[in-house]
């Protein structure tokens, strides 16, 4: 019987020390475990975090897209308003440059019919003094005097 108790106690003893191993590799694993879990939630407020940054970046990315949609609006308006204005000065320019032409053409007319008109004048005035010559000389002279000489004319 003694031996049976024995063998019985070896048995309890096994049994013991393997509970004891069953149990410290549960409580290992149990650690593990945890420290996964705690490690998978530090993850997971590192990936909540970045998230929250990215989802602000996007937003405020978002309203720029907006701002920069309204801008580019804005720009192409003021862009069609200028080429309007533009069209505009072109054709301005396009009536004073040929106001200008018919300026400067007639300004050609006319100083060619000054050049005419007094290249006439100087005609007739050689022709009026060759008149008056032609007349003082064949008038009388009252005084005496020589008319042609004092340039007065006879009777005045």
């Amino acid at each position: 019987m003694k031996k049976v108790l024995l063998e019985m106690e070896d048995q309890k003893n096994s049994y013991e020390q393997k509970a004891k191993e069953s149990l410290q590799k549960v409580l290992e694993e149990k650690m593990n475990a945890e420290q996964q879990l705690q490690s998978t939630q530090r993850s997971l407020a590192l990936a909540e975090q970045k998230c929250e940054e990215w989802r602000s970046q996007y937003e405020a990315l978002k309203e720029d897209w907006r701002t920069l949609g309204t801008q580019h609006r804005e720009l192409e308006s003021q862009l069609h308003v200028l080429q309007s204005k533009l069209q505009g000065a072109d054709s301005r320019d396009l009536q004073m440059n040929q106001a200008l032409r018919f300026l400067e053409n007639e300004h050609q007319e006319l100083q060619a019919k000054i050049e005419f008109l007094q290249g006439d004048r100087d005609l007739c005035s050689l022709d009026t003094q060759d008149l008056q010559e032609a007349v003082w000389a064949m008038a009388p002279n009252v005084d005496g005097a020589d008319c042609c000489s004092t340039g007065s004319v006879p009777g005045q």
